[in-house]
């Protein structure tokens, strides 16, 4: 896979003020502005995955540790990942929020994920400083200090029936929630079996998933039936050589036009295509 450099996104959180707009004096488009609002926050919601292949845009990256849930952030400043604890994040009545009712409240929490179009994997980078991506080398050491990305920056999301992720490396190994020396927690990525230290809980904007999944249901239809045969093209496709130069006799044509009116007009080009290769090497 070629490298490609990453682009820095300003992202924007839930809640956060935006650009007064001029106040609209008919009623029924005051109330379609609000409408659209109200469709507008809905997007921007942070929900959790059903299918890997809802992963995408903003991410939020939780692991449940205990006693303190943490977050995966990115320091740009040191340019390092950072195990953040959350336990000291109250709500406004003093309980504790509920992990899974959690969204990023710092732009250094939230990760951009990205991915080639029909691959099963993604690239994750950050969404702060100059767009870093996440990576591990041979020996499990994780860091994002990557302006590029290449294999050794390509995860595959696993999702668990109970909702939770792992993240596994181009070496078919699990990213992790190390503790080392002092007690201080790190990411590793080279655990061989997923258990509770491999299993995050990984939150998405709404917007991303709806995508994800009108684009999962046009493929589905898309695979529903045949595409329709153009003449055009399927006579090129399958009776052309030589620089893309278009072979028929005029009684080719005329079996061909024959065989399009009756419905056979793909049975009719498959039996030519047969034809002229046998006629090419004979």
């Amino acid at each position: 896979m070629s490298d490609v450099k990453a682009r820095p996104s300003k992202l924007k959180f839930k809640g956060e003020k935006s650009k007064k707009k001029r106040k609209r004096d008919d009623d029924d488009e005051g109330r379609s502005g609000s409408s659209k609002r109200r469709d507008e926050e809905d997007s921007d919601t942070w929900v959790v995955p059903d299918d890997a292949v809802e992963i995408r845009g903003p991410t939020f990256i939780l692991h449940p540790s205990d006693p303190s849930p943490i977050t995966v952030n990115y320091n740009a400043t040191s340019g390092k990942i950072v195990l953040y604890s959350v336990d000291k994040d109250d709500s406004a009545d003093g309980e504790p929020i509920k992990l899974l009712d959690r969204t990023p409240t710092d732009v250094a929490q939230v990760w951009v994920v990205t991915r080639v179009a029909g691959s099963p994997t993604i690239n994750i980078r950050t969404g702060t400083g100059e767009g870093k991506f996440l990576s591990c080398d041979k020996f499990g050491l994780v860091s994002a200090d990557r302006d590029a990305r290449g294999p050794q920056e390509e995860w595959t999301p696993v999702v668990f029936p109970d909702g939770m992720v792992a993240f596994m490396n181009m070496y078919e190994k699990y990213l992790s929630v190390d503790e080392v020396a002092g007690g201080t927690l790190q990411l590793r990525g080279d655990s061989e079996e997923v258990g509770f230290r491999e299993r995050f809980w990984v939150k998405i904007q709404y917007k991303y998933k709806k995508e994800a999944n009108e684009e999962v249901k046009k493929k589905k239809e898309g695979a529903a039936g045949p595409a329709a045969a153009d003449e055009e093209t399927a006579n090129k496709l399958y009776q052309t050589w030589g620089a893309g130069r278009t072979v028929l006799s005029k009684d080719d044509k005329k079996e061909l036009k024959q065989a399009k009116k009756e419905g056979r007009l793909a049975e009719a080009l498959l039996e030519r295509r047969a034809k002229l290769k046998s006629d090419r090497f004979c």
